[in-house]
């Protein structure tokens, strides 16, 4: 039994601490903050409970497929609901988009925005399900070392279907006319990390999660998922230590020997690093042990990071559903402002999760919980006045867009932005979702899983393969952890 250290215990840490963990190795997990979970931790104040980060679930087999990897399923571990509406895009006072559960009710939605644009959509997601079908269940699970390991027939054969080369804004632009179902089949692309025209068609399989496989919830939010697999590691006999911030890898010839920590030593005979990839490399490791060097990292484009406010209100929003996008300004505008001209926004897009229109849990009876977002690029200068100054303009449009007072009925508030990402995640330029899945960022073009000259190395996160995202996250977990079991298999064969 080989002793495994994980870094870090977001989606991938704890699906790498799994997948080793079963595989006969004593795992443990390091966690520098003082709750389990990465981006996706939760905390609770004034009655209410409120997810840190991620809020969309999306995808539900690769969960599914997850847990079946040790004889479970997630509801052993927690209630999943389907939202209907699974979202609503609001683009004025009285114009709002609420995207049906049902496919024939999509479709009816569709007609009257854009008469005779059902066989344009049937088109667009039957394309987008052979992307997802050959991306999500297939190619992802590849670890991206050789292009040679996506030269199955069914790859090459299909190549164009997957329009790879083809941009994600002339492939919805050659389906649909009207603006708002543009901004609906481009708005996933905001946090892939460019603008659309830089982003591959291949990703309009995120438009088949959303619109035909729907939009779900895990009753009392989606720390729910985190504390599955925390139960589930357990289970398998992970150990965790959290309030553990690693800082230095320790290499001894061409091997992790051990982690030092602010209170010890940990001896180790093989690391996953699932956090920051750019702190661990940068500053966990000396130089000459480091796969990049900073050019490297400061050449590269990521996703953007987010200005975030938790409210607690003490009165109900009528307007509001669970999942609500505000586009009654520029997706382009706000667009160039995160990727091509790097600055504040002048007329910000910005969501708003409201959970306890679906869960009582998550608020006290008769409030709401609310979680705003405002996508923003990385390393802007970040201040309380800053903050404060965004918290205006998107209440000023909230309550506008809603009819409804709510800066008055405001019982607990709390911000989240760029210095708190770095502060409590090491987070390169304070990014909230990794690495832009852009055509020159795919599969092998991304920082690799493993470390190229420290053998019991690997890598795990939204910074490597497959991308950012949930899902993406889980399967970075078992990539790193199946590379670490053959390399262990290598050393004892």
């Amino acid at each position: 039994m080989s002793r495994v250290s994980i870094i870090g215990s977001g989606f991938a840490g704890l699906s790498a601490a799994c997948f080793m963990a079963k595989a006969g190795h004593d795992v443990t997990v390091f966690e520098k903050n003082d709750t389990i979970g990465g981006r996706a931790r939760a905390f609770a104040a004034e009655g209410f409970t409120f997810d840190m980060g991620p809020s969309w679930y999306w995808m539900p087999d690769i969960f599914e497929q997850f847990f079946s990897e040790f004889g479970k399923k997630p509801s052993d571990y927690y209630n999943l609901v389907q939202l209907d509406p699974g979202f609503q895009m609001i683009f004025g006072e009285n114009e709002t988009l609420k995207i049906p559960a049902s496919y024939t009710e999509l479709c009816a939605e569709f007609e009257l925005i854009e008469p005779g644009s059902t066989p344009s959509l049937n088109k667009f997601l039957e394309e987008a399900k052979y992307k997802y079908d050959v991306g999500m269940k297939k190619m992802v699970y590849k670890p991206s070392f050789s292009w040679l390991e996506f030269a199955s027939v069914e790859v090459i054969t299909g190549a164009a279907r997957l329009q790879m080369f083809k941009s994600m804004r002339s492939h919805v632009r050659s389906h649909f006319k009207d603006p708002r179902l543009i901004a609906l089949m481009e708005f996933p692309v905001l946090f892939l990390g460019a603008m659309a025209q830089d982003i591959p068609a291949l990703y309009s399989m995120m438009n088949y999660a959303a619109l035909s496989m729907g939009t779900f919830y895990p009753m009392g939010g989606m720390v729910e998922i985190i504390n599955a697999m925390q139960k589930l590691a357990t289970e398998l006999g992970v150990k965790f230590k959290t309030n553990s911030e690693i800082e230095k890898i320790n290499i001894e010839g061409k091997q992790a020997g051990s982690l030092s920590m602010a209170n010890g030593v940990e001896v180790t005979d093989a690391i996953i690093a699932s956090g920051d990839y750019h702190h661990i490399e940068q500053k966990l490791l000396a130089q000459e042990f480091r796969n990049y060097d900073e050019d490297y990292w400061d050449k590269k484009t990521f996703a953007p990071s987010s200005l975030i406010f938790y409210l607690g209100v003490n009165k109900k929003i009528k307007k509001l559903i669970h999942h609500n996008l505000f586009f009654d300004t520029s997706l382009d505008d706000h667009a160039q402002e995160i990727y091509d001209h790097p600055q504040w926004p002048s007329k910000p897009l910005f969501y708003v999760c409201c959970p306890s229109k679906t869960d009582d849990s998550v608020a006290p009876s008769g409030m709401e919980n609310l979680f705003i977002l405002m996508p923003i690029a990385l390393g802007l200068k970040d201040t309380d006045e800053l903050r404060e100054q965004y918290f205006k303009i998107i209440m000023d449009r909230l309550e506008h867009l809603t009819g409804d007072s709510i800066l008055p009925h405001i019982v607990y508030k709390k911000n989240y932005c760029i210095n708190d990402f770095v502060s409590d995640y090491n987070a390169y330029k304070g990014n909230a979702y990794g690495f832009a899945n852009t055509l020159r960022q795919t599969a092998v073009l991304k920082p690799t899983l493993r470390n190229k000259k420290v053998k019991n190395l690997f890598y795990a996160g939204q910074l490597t393969v497959p991308g950012p995202g949930v899902p993406p996250s889980l399967i970075s977990g078992q990539l790193a952890a199946e590379q670490l079991i053959k390399y262990f298999k290598s050393t004892t064969s």
